[in-house]
């Protein structure tokens, strides 16, 4: 062994490793959380939720049998946002927000993914079809 890692390994004692292992394995617990609170049955079908400023404004169906289409949706004067719905995905298309971070999400289609576009202040979730839909997290 080097030195080095004999150095190292003098300043280490088992409750540090201990601590070190519990710290990485509850580093992992939000990914178990919310993998399993965004399961969906499997021939369940998803429901896009459009919110603007916390208030659900329009919701879309996504299954196969959903047809293509183009929302705008204007939150403030000044401001625009185009859904694009397609079977069982959606998108912002197009908005006029400086940094398009929506845009630049591109489709989302599983339950628990969201778009948003902060100054706009226009969020799309997908929840379950049988999900409750509950207070907006982002609501401001």
């Amino acid at each position: 062994m080097s030195t080095l890692f004999k150095q190292v390994l003098t300043h280490f004692k088992f409750g540090d490793v201990v601590i070190l292992l519990l710290l990485v394995g509850l580093s992992f617990a939000p990914l178990l959380y919310f993998n399993a609170t965004t399961t969906v049955e499997a021939d369940e079908d998803l429901v896009a939720y459009v919110s603007i400023d916390g208030e659900v404004v329009d919701s879309f169906v996504l299954s196969e049998d959903t047809p293509h289409q183009e929302v705008t949706y204007y939150p403030n004067e000044g401001q625009y946002n185009i859904i694009e719905v397609s079977g069982t995905k959606i998108r912002v298309k197009e908005d006029n927000s400086p940094d398009q971070v929506a845009v630049k999400t591109s489709w989302i289609s599983r339950a628990g993914q969201t778009s948003i576009c902060l100054p706009h202040r226009l969020i799309i979730e997908i929840k379950g079809a049988h999900t409750e839909q509950t207070e907006d997290v982002f609501a401001y």
